[in-house]
Order: C-alpha cells, then structure tokens, then sequence
C-alpha cells in the first residue's frame, strides 16, 4: 500500500510521512530527519506546497512549532522556507 501511494503521488506521500513524524506527542526523529535529507534538493518544494494543501499549514511553521535549538534550524534550513 505504501509503495502504491508514493508511486501515485510522491509529494504527497512524503508530506503524509512528515507530518506523522511531527504530530501528537514527541517526534519520530529517524523519519523527519532521513525524509528531509533525502528529499531537500529533489523535490522539497513539491514537498512543501502539498503539506499545506493537505494541512492547511506550512512545513516550515509545522517544523517551527515542533521542534526546537540547532535541529529546529537545520530542518528549517533543509526546508528552504516559510510558504
């Protein structure tokens, strides 16, 4: 079922993937990290514009408001911006 989602809409699975790693309680550190290194220069901003269609919030404010220090700044950097 996962590899038909992304087949179907990459940006898309990648903002699901994100935003589970992020909500509720803690963060799931291993995915948000190796999601926005692996995809920070192929196709962040795909990325990023489905996240809000599918949030209603940014990336960059989603990863603002849950993380913090010098990873908050890393990711926010890996992100490339608010929306």
């Amino acid at each position: 079922l996962l590899s038909v989602k992304c087949l179907r809409n990459k940006p898309a699975y990648f903002a699901e993937r994100l935003y589970k790693s992020m909500k509720g309680l803690g963060t799931d550190d291993n995915t948000l990290i190796r999601v926005m290194v692996s995809r920070s220069e192929i196709d962040m901003l795909d990325i990023r514009r489905e996240f809000l269609t599918m949030y209603g919030k940014s990336l960059y404010s989603f990863i603002k408001g849950d993380c913090s220090g010098d990873y908050r700044k890393v990711l926010l950097k890996l992100c490339g911006g608010e929306d």
